[in-house]
């Protein structure tokens, strides 16, 4: 039984007839095109599906398509303007040497925004934190860490 359900998706109100069973991410990758979200485990446990959904970052791997609905969702591709000019985060990701094989940076990206939408210049020990959720296989922490701490010193 399909339900019809809108939502806010980077910015622009969007619908879509969704199955009980669909999650977020296949939602967000099969309708509307937006594989910047990528699934890792399928599990909650890697981050590489995580978006921001009314402020707060989720794995869209573990989030029913159907809880989307009269929400506010933001995926990577809604981080750079309209006119393609990059989000701070991503700036500095590029400039600090952060984006390694690639696969974990849109969630490493939504949680980091997260991370500085709450707290806006959190100490090292807090970025780790709130970047635990996220793993990278390349084992490029320290260069992401670094890129998220030169955001919140601009602030």
């Amino acid at each position: 039984m399909r339900k019809n359900i809108s939502f806010i998706l980077n910015g622009k109100e969007v619908s879509a007839e969704v199955e009980p069973s669909m999650t977020l991410l296949e939602l967000l990758r099969e309708e509307f095109g937006l594989i910047g979200t990528k699934e890792g485990c399928g599990y909650g446990e890697c981050g590489a599906c995580t978006v921001i959904m009314d402020d707060k970052s989720v794995n869209s791997c573990l989030v029913l398509a159907i809880q989307a609905d009269d929400k506010n969702i933001l995926t990577v591709e809604g981080l750079a303007s309209e006119d393609g000019t990059l989000h701070p985060l991503q700036k500095a990701f590029v400039e600090h040497g952060a984006v390694q094989c690639g696969f974990c940076t849109p969630g490493m990206l939504m949680s980091a925004k997260a991370l500085l939408d709450e707290k806006p210049q959190p100490t090292e020990k807090e970025i780790r934190a709130g970047m635990a959720g996220n793993l990278c296989r390349c084992t490029g922490y320290v260069k992401i860490v670094e890129a998220i701490k030169a955001v919140s010193e601009e602030k």
